[in-house]
């Protein structure tokens, strides 16, 4: 068994793919740099490349290339690569990885060596979040590339920097934010040099209460139950360590609950807990504090006991294929006005489309730029909301298939222009026309005449920033990307237009 392998079964985590709610072990190695003299920085430099695990094997890259690949007899947590000094030859944007199992972790942070009078920029972020509440103590961590520099933080208005902070066996400092504002920071070799050139600004808002979590069941914002069933929802914060709620209307509602990692929470719910279904927020706290975050955003759940007639639910226009890109209108029809009707698309899971009250008694769903993703069986159903608070029983399926094998190609575009400097990652957008109807779905990345993805990326957007990490010589081509899914029915789309990465110099 490797080493990686019996920590994690030590810690009882896994090395299988990352699930919602999985704890993730961090294996991404850090890479610094320590000058022979803080005086002269660049005059004599090496760079440091420290894993999280032993390990014998190494590698460094500049500009996207490979400059070494150390195999060393013994496993071991770091290794330097002396760089002597700085030269034309050794100026540029370094960054590391180190042996994990039979391959490799992910790349390090990004190191730049300049050369230059002027120090590159550090990097700003914030922990655990962007805001402050009242109780909430909100840091910002200031990451430099030298080991043992002095930190400054400045905050946008101010003559003078608000924190200053050495650092003489790290190359980051973390700095307590209590007021809102626009923060940027930067570092200084000696006392008597020149500060580096400042980050990024990094905004701090202050909120009168945190954030508000998400909450979903099986992934939507509704669902449809029989009457008597069980079901979970799931709340997820912004921030880890909180004290979680779950209320229907004002009421709060307790019972099972358990979690997979500290910053979510699943409700477990019982046929009682559920009553007559309804409208359900969660709502978070920091612990030991009073002011609780903002509501989620309802999920819905819906109780049958189709004891009530079932609807008709009918097309328009009137066909069971209708053309790609039209507009098609399912049509819901109840006995009686002042009811609640879900559109269901049937498959291995039944997904609410959405939920309609109309004022009559029809509910009108839309399905709008209709592809052959939109091919399915659908079925609607409707609930009473007064007592004693009936269900009908669902409507004839009512099959649905749209003509193509394929849903609309999507289109690729650079978010920069003109060549990519070596080192710097590209960032491509892939828009697509993905239906409402798919929960999830994966976009990718291929370059020219490859089939394997340079990069992918899951999401419920209908827009997915494909981002190729530290770019070199060796990525320079063509891309095109495309979307797929495998639920509610697998698919996959044509291939945009190719658009040409240019990688400066190459």
């Amino acid at each position: 068994m490797s080493i990686l392998g019996a920590f994690l079964m030590l810690w009882g985590l896994s090395l299988g793919p990352a699930t919602e709610g999985a704890i993730v072990f961090e294996t991404r190695p850090n890479l610094w740099a320590e000058a022979e003299s803080l005086l002269e920085p660049w005059a004599n430099l090496t760079l440091t490349c420290r894993a999280r695990l032993m390990t014998p094997d190494f590698e460094l890259f500049k500009d996207g290339v490979t400059q070494e690949l150390v195999l060393l007899d013994l496993p071991a947590m770091e290794h330097q690569f002396p760089l002597g000094a700085v030269t034309s030859d050794t100026r540029g944007l370094y960054r590391c990885r180190s042996g994990l199992n039979s391959g490799w972790t992910q790349l390090s942070n990004l190191l730049e060596v300049t050369g230059a009078e002027s120090l590159p920029p550090p990097l700003l972020s914030t922990e655990p979040v962007s805001w402050i509440t009242p109780g909430l103590k909100m840091k910002l961590l200031c990451h430099g590339g030298f080991r043992g520099v002095t930190f400054l933080l400045r905050r946008e208005g101010d003559d003078q920097f608000l924190g200053v902070a050495e650092a003489p066996k790290d190359a980051e400092a973390t700095f307590s934010v209590h007021q809102p504002g626009n923060y940027s920071c930067s570092y200084r070799t000696h006392e008597a040099g020149a500060p580096s050139q400042p980050s990024a600004t990094v905004t701090v808002e202050e909120l009168e209460a945190p954030l508000p979590p998400t909450l979903s069941f099986q992934g939507e914002s509704a669902g449809v139950l029989p009457r008597g069933a069980s079901a979970t929802l799931l709340c997820v914060a912004p921030l880890s360590g909180v004290e979680f709620q779950l209320r229907r209307g004002e009421e709060e509602l307790r019972g099972p609950r358990s979690s997979t990692s500290p910053d979510r929470i699943f409700f477990h719910l019982n046929a009682a807990a559920l009553g007559n279904g309804g409208l359900y927020t969660c709502r978070y706290r920091l612990r030991g504090e009073q002011t609780w975050s903002s509501d989620s955003a309802p999920a819905e759940l819906l109780l049958s006991d189709e004891t009530l007639p079932a609807p008709e639910l009918s097309a328009h226009p009137a066909t069971p294929h209708p053309a790609p890109g039209t507009l098609v209108q399912l049509r819901c029809r109840a006995p009686r006005a002042g009811l609640r009707f879900a559109l269901v698309r049937e498959g291995a899971e039944r997904r609410v489309h959405r939920v309609l009250s109309p004022a009559g008694t029809e509910a009108t769903f839309e399905l709008r730029d209709v592809s052959v993703v939109d091919s399915a069986n659908y079925s609607c159903v409707y609930v009473d909301t007064a007592p004693p608070f009936e269900g009908s029983a669902p409507s004839a399926p009512l099959e649905l298939r749209v003509d193509g094998e394929t849903p609309p190609r999507p289109r690729l575009r650079p978010l920069s222009r003109g060549a990519v400097v070596p080192g710097r990652d590209a960032v491509l957008r892939c828009e697509s026309q993905v239906p409402s109807v798919v929960p999830t779905v994966i976009f990718e990345l291929l370059r020219a005449d490859e089939e394997e993805p340079s990069t992918q990326l899951w999401t419920s957007h209908p827009s997915a920033d494909l981002v190729l990490t530290y770019v070199g010589p060796q990525h320079a081509g063509n891309y095109s990307c495309r979307y797929r899914s495998w639920s509610p029915k697998p698919f996959v789309s044509e291939l945009s237009d190719p658009v040409e990465l240019q990688v400066a110099g190459s």
